[in-house]
């Protein structure tokens, strides 16, 4: 039995179609990011899970259980909002314990697990403290902590971790990994930010338009793109778009001289004189060592970008742009001709008219 079916949602508002037919299955302990662009339908889908949107069609399931016309509070759900949505006049403790105390449960047992959520999120310090006095980092924990104690079937999560400037942002995700690694939980996540669907996802739902434009493993997803939107949309920087045409076996790069061979395992998929596009992402990209036998790009060298850890290179290829992330200490130079080479598989041909991968 799934922790979390959803069955072909669609939601409308008036003649617009928001969510158009939705379909996951999560078993316990998956950790689901929904991750797409802002008007993707993410928020929507999961406000629709936790009862606080009406789908128009389609069906929810919590254990087996269809939760559609069941009131939010009795979902057996817990949520975790962008805002940390505490009570400025209550300690840390109480609210914690908030959910609890108004489910009549015994002081003695609420203290109890406020004090072990506490534990596991390392603010036994801050109990007696108000809101008011705490970080950004501290109330974000806090706000976990009072779905914690709840002890749910599903953690809905949105976009809890986006109001956190980037060294919070580090911090409280390596404190989620943790977290669900520890307790094992099912949780629904919604972000826009692909470096904490990657970090923290077991499977990820890429969503576009209403619709999940690929569902999968974060390898698989970016390793294996399904179209030309998740393969511009993971990743940073994005994959490398080429436009290509088949010509005798050899992808001719437009507006250039540049030919490399048909990977063998796309010889069925294209067809001579087909138009293509050639996906390769930056840090699969390498400096040629010089053999004839290598396959690489020719390019002339436009822009160098230090980050420390690597050097980001944009170069041109004809009249298009590649970017490699190389060695931070590779001997470049603006306006030099070189050549990036790559592994075979490293390459992805997309259809340039459907956006699908072949």
């Amino acid at each position: 039995m799934s922790a979390l079916e959803i069955r072909d949602i669609r939601k409308n508002y008036g003649a617009v179609e928001t969510l158009k037919g939705i379909d996951i299955a999560l078993e316990s302990g998956e950790f689901l990011v929904l991750l797409g662009s802002s008007g993707c339908g993410k928020s929507t889908l999961l406000n629709i899970i936790a009862g606080l949107a009406e789908a128009t069609s389609g069906d929810v399931l919590i254990g087996g259980r269809s939760v559609l016309g069941v009131h939010p509070k009795n979902r057996d759900i817990a949520m975790v909002f962008q805002s940390y949505a505490l009570y400025p006049n209550l300690t840390v403790h109480r609210n914690i314990g908030f959910g609890l105390e108004m489910r009549k449960v015994a002081a003695g047992e609420r203290d109890k697990a406020v004090r072990e959520a506490a534990r596991l999120l390392q603010i036994e310090a801050l109990l007696d403290r108000k809101p008011g006095q705490l970080s950004g980092g501290q109330r974000q924990r806090v706000a976990i902590g009072r779905a914690l104690v709840r002890k749910p079937q599903v953690f809905l999560f949105d976009e809890p971790l986006s109001n956190l400037d980037a060294k919070l942002r580090l911090e409280m995700r390596t404190e989620l990994k943790r977290l669900h690694q520890m307790l094992q939980t099912t949780v629904v996540y919604v972000t826009h930010d692909q470096i904490e669907a990657m970090t923290l996802a077991s499977r990820i739902a890429v969503m576009r338009d209403g619709r999940i434009e690929q569902l999968g493993t974060p390898e698989e997803i970016y390793d294996h793109p399904a179209t030309l939107y998740v393969a511009g949309f993971v990743g940073a920087p994005s994959m490398n778009m080429l436009n290509a045409t088949v010509n005798a076996g050899q992808l001719a790069i437009a507006g250039s001289d540049a030919r490399v061979a048909v990977p063998v395992r796309f010889k069925d998929a294209v067809r001579e004189g087909a138009d293509v596009i050639v996906g390769v992402r930056p840090e699969a990209l390498r400096l040629a060592s010089g053999g004839a036998s290598e396959p690489a790009f020719p390019v002339e060298i436009d822009v160098i970008e230090l980050t420390g850890p690597e050097l980001v290179t944009t170069a041109r290829i004809g009249a298009q742009r590649l970017t490699a992330t190389l060695p931070p200490r590779t001997p470049l130079a603006k306006g030099e001709p070189c050549r990036f080479a790559f592994d075979e598989d490293a390459l992805r041909l997309f259809d340039p008219a459907s956006g699908k991968a072949l």
